[in-house]
């Protein structure tokens, strides 16, 4: 039949290899990958379960579609069948064997789909083989929490699979049979008439579709304990009371109907079906019924009695799965008057207040540090060092190489020359030079340490900017950093990386990555190694895609080298009774990893073994996680609870630091994050790191902190802290305030700050002079038993690029100050001998070009003259200025408003050519 078979088998072995190749190019590279960074067996665990589920559920759907289509084929016989239309005309159909052979084909794609799908459903299939348990058993069904995370998301993935291959299965026998004469249709009302083979075949795939709708109820009891009910997650009085025992009688009634089918294929009776899909129909809707009828007149009237028990269901629930049922709570006073000495006695706290935010950090870092343009800092982290003795908070950020920002981008250029970042940023949270900029600890390269960690190793060929390969160790020198007019180069000495010596690599990797020029080029040596997934996030997902990671990796300096930490999760949204956060109702921070930014070292260590998905999964996996107690203690002392988990927490312990279910019930007490805003948008306080000494502790200690209110107020209710540094690690504590009093919150601090005589025009004109404000985070800093609010304020110049902190405003009580430092302000607050600053403000005479005048007795203002033409208009502004601070001063609203356009509008002549 075939002239050149040897032809032949060589053109399909080529079509083949074009469809496959690239997958398979991508199965070596993937598993030379995971062999160097050290967890070759995660590949091969992986790739084992996605064979194991593929060859299951592909033999068994195949075995079954195949096995059903025979037994229909079978009742057509060696007669080639002739299909007759309702015009009369006859048309012949495939006979058996061509029927036989499509059947066969036909199954095996369906199987081979059914295959792909279990392949990719390998966790579910994992987690249920190796579920570690809780311990912990739900209220209704007794089951422990591992069937719910684990066990019923398997259940469900074969229920669906079986009844999809029952339904195909059955469609397909079907036709065949109707096409066949086996079975045809009655009169109407319609009725079939199948042969006794068709019957039987029919009936019995029916009795197992009624089996696996039995199994289905059984699953639908569980699933009422991780779905939403009326006011709670989970069951509530009519699931438990009517519709998980309707689903008892459902699976009762589909047994039965099974046993009915079963009859039917057996004799010539007709009713059994008819009677079993009744049956089924009644109790299912009947069931849904009176769980309606339940729910609406008898649970409705009486909702908070009914609900109650399992209102508290869902609150131990939500509490132990969100990992807030071991919160500390203590009360504080919140309006206790501080003292000079007690802000001496806090200095820890105060010293280390944050001062400067992330984004103009990061904006003043990439104008002061970033030396060449083909470097970017990505972010800015928060961390602590202990610096001349002292534990002190810093802000660092990592310079990164950016290729795209190269102004040569060639394939020897982005791939061979400029393979990694250099250096780092490190500077002191609360510390400004006299231009408003911040003072830097490192900086510049090669990197210059005056204060803190000293770097050896500062390349950074790893971080969160870094994805594409490069080549190292090739004839090509690389880019070190530059030096003057000049330029550093040096060779990678590390580890990372797979060799590519060899012409078989260079063949594979220049298939994956379509580089051709990895096998022309001579730069590439018998030495030579490839560095790849060079992203630190997505690093870690290769090896643990299933688990959850935390947004921000942070940068930490350790024993002269640069680390990378990213924070993983591991999840579920099947805890029973808890409540959800999008889609997920259990977190735990059980996994650290630790990437080195030279070698690309990356180690997962095992933070939370006592948690049972993290030791579901090391089962699994064994040894792809390391115990916590094995990380270097540099590295350890960096560790800091991470800002998702504590955000996913604090969102949740708004509504469920309520513990009673009456007060939960009517939300008595519910909380929110505050909103507050700069004037042009609002939005959610985010959580913040700072060091400071906890009420009640003897030592300063680094941590993270939200403050609440009560919901639809203003005043501060409580506040929420992470604690990070030692055995404190991972605990939480909320400190509330007494509802009787008010202690004021972070939205009425800032309409203070807005509304305050002093502040409030030096703000107008600063914006007038175009200049832009900006505001920084409002920190809440607690304080023996009070609180003392701290918000910076940067300036950004007109046509200037960097952002300065110019001021910072501190409230205590009713009092307001802003000075240029932090140790001003606080001097001012609680140190009598200061005197208070009254009169213009001198940066802004300064930047109007006037002299300050003698401050204006504070007496109310006349009427305001006419605007002289004859002054110079610099001293018709200052005119304009005081009085209205004298008007501001006797409150005089009206005559502040006209003065401040007067103003406005000296100011704006004074700016035209």
């Amino acid at each position: 039949m075939f002239k050149h078979p040897i032809r032949i088998a060589l053109v399909v072995l080529g079509l083949l290899l074009v469809m496959t190749g690239p997958t398979l190019v991508g199965f070596i590279t993937d598993y030379l990958w995971f062999s160097e960074v050290g967890y070759p067996q995660v590949f091969i665990t992986v790739l084992r379960a996605q064979g194991t589920t593929f060859t299951v559920f592909f033999v068994v759907s195949a075995l079954w579609l195949a096995l059903n289509l025979r037994l229909a084929l079978a009742a057509i016989g060696d007669i080639r069948p002739v299909f007759r239309t309702a015009e009369g005309i006859e048309v012949p159909l495939p006979g058996r064997s061509q029927l036989q052979a499509l059947a066969n084909i036909v199954a095996l794609v369906l199987a081979l789909l059914f295959g792909l799908f279990a392949a990719t459903q390998w966790p579910t299939f994992l987690s249920w083989w190796y579920a570690v348990p809780f311990s912990t058993d739900d209220p209704i069904l007794g089951h422990d929490a591992a069937f719910y995370v684990f066990s019923l998301p398997f259940f469900q993935m074969v229920r669906g699979v079986a009844q999809a291959l029952v339904v195909i299965a059955a469609l397909a026998a079907g036709a065949l049979y109707f096409l066949s004469g086996n079975l045809t249709a009655g009169s109407f009302p319609a009725s079939f008439k199948p042969t006794p083979p068709a019957r039987r075949h029919l009936s019995l795939l029916a009795a197992v579709f009624l089996l696996l709708l039995a199994f289905g109820a059984w699953l639908t009891r569980a699933e009422y304990l991780v779905s939403p009910s009326n006011i709670i997650f989970g069951a509530g009085y009519a699931d438990v009371t009517a519709r998980m025992p309707a689903a008892l009688l459902l699976i009762v009634v589909s047994g039965l109907g099974a046993v009915l089918a079963v009859v039917q294929a057996f004799t010539p009776r007709n009713w059994p079906l008819p009677v079993a899909a009744g049956l089924y129909l009644v109790v299912s809707i009947g069931g849904a019924v009176y769980g309606t009828a339940l729910q609406r007149f008898i649970v409705t009237p009486n909702e908070q009695v009914r609900e109650a028990p399992y209102i508290e269901h869902n609150i131990q629930a939500t509490r132990r799965a969100f990992d807030l049922d071991q919160v500390e709570v203590r009360e504080l006073s919140g309006n206790a008057d501080l003292t000079l000495e007690d802000i001496e006695e806090n200095g820890p706290t105060l010293e280390n207040v944050r001062l400067w935010d992330h984004e103009p950090l990061l904006e003043t870092f990439g104008q002061l540090q970033e030396i060449r343009t083909y470097y970017d800092f990505v972010s800015v982290d928060n961390d602590r060092y202990l610096i001349d003795g002292r534990l002190r908070q810093v802000m660092l950020s990592a310079r990164e190489l950016n290729p795209t920002s190269l102004p040569n981008r060639t394939w020897v250029n982005e791939r061979l020359t400029f393979t990694h970042g250099y250096g780092v940023t490190l500077g002191p949270v609360n510390q400004v030079t006299p231009e408003g900029l911040p003072v830097l600890f490192v900086q510049d390269l090669p990197p210059v340490t005056s204060a803190g960690p000293v770097i050896d190793e500062a390349s950074v060929y790893f971080g969160e900017l870094s994805n594409d390969y490069v080549i190292v160790r090739t004839n090509t020198q690389e880019f070190h950093y530059p030096q003057g007019e000049q330029n550093v180069f040096a060779r990678y000495e590390g580890d990372g990386g797979v060799s590519i010596g060899s012409l078989w690599r260079q063949l594979l990797f220049a298939v994956r990555f379509g580089a051709y020029q990895i096998i022309l080029s001579d730069d590439i040596s018998a030495d030579s190694r490839i560095l790849f997934n060079r992203n630190v996030s997505d690093r870690a997902e290769m090896i643990a895609p299933f688990l959850t990671f935390d947004q921000d990796p942070y940068l930490v300096v350790a024993n002269g080298h640069l680390f990378w930490i990213l924070d993983a999760y591991t999840t579920s949204g099947l805890y029973p009774y808890a409540s959800r956060v999008g889609a997920l109702n259990y977190i735990r921070n059980s996994v650290k990893f630790v990437v080195d930014a030279y070698n690309g070292t990356t180690t997962a260590y095992l933070a939370d073994p006592d948690d049972p998905v993290a030791a579901t999964w090391s089962r699994i996996f064994p040894g792809l996680f390391t115990p916590l107690d094995e990380m270097p203690a540099e590295i350890r002392r960096h560790v800091r609870y991470p800002s998702d988990i504590f955000t996913v927490q604090s969102s949740v312990f708004t509504t469920y630091h309520m513990t009673e279910p009456d007060v939960f019930y009517n939300r008595e007490d519910q909380w929110e994050i505050p909103t507050i805003g700069d004037g042009v948008q609002a939005g959610a306080m985010e959580p913040y790191y700072t060091i400071m000494r906890l009420p009640g502790e003897a030592d300063a200690e680094f941590i993270q902190m939200l403050p609440f209110t009560p919901r639809g107020r203003d005043n501060l209710a409580a506040w929420l802290v992470a604690r990070s540094d030692g055995e404190q690690y991972g605990r939480l504590r909320v400190f509330t305030f007494p509802t009787q009093s008010l202690v004021f919150g972070p939205s009425q601090i800032v309409a203070r700050i807005n509304q305050d005589q002093a502040i409030s025009p030096q703000i107008t004109l600063w914006n007038q002079q175009g200049s832009q404000v900006a505001w920084g985070t409002l920190m809440v800093i607690p304080v023996e038993e009070s609180l003392i609010y701290v918000r910076p304020l940067y300036l950004r110049a007109s046509g200037g690029r960097i952002p300065e902190l110019r001021r910072v405003v501190v409230a205590h009580g009713n009092r307001i100050v802003m000075e240029a430092t932090l140790d001003a302000a606080l001097r001012r607050l609680f140190d009598d001998s200061v005197a208070p600053v009254t009169g213009p403000d001198p940066e802004v005479m300064d930047a109007l070009g006037l002299t300050p005048a003698a401050p204006a007795p504070d007496l109310v203002p006349a009427p305001a003259p006419p605007p002289d033409g004859t002054l110079p208009l610099p001293e018709q502004a200052r005119q304009a200025y005081e009085r209205a601070l004298d008007a501001q001063r006797a409150g005089d609203w009206a005559a502040y408003g006209r003065e401040i356009e007067l103003l406005g509008s000296l100011l704006g002549q004074m700016q035209q050519p």
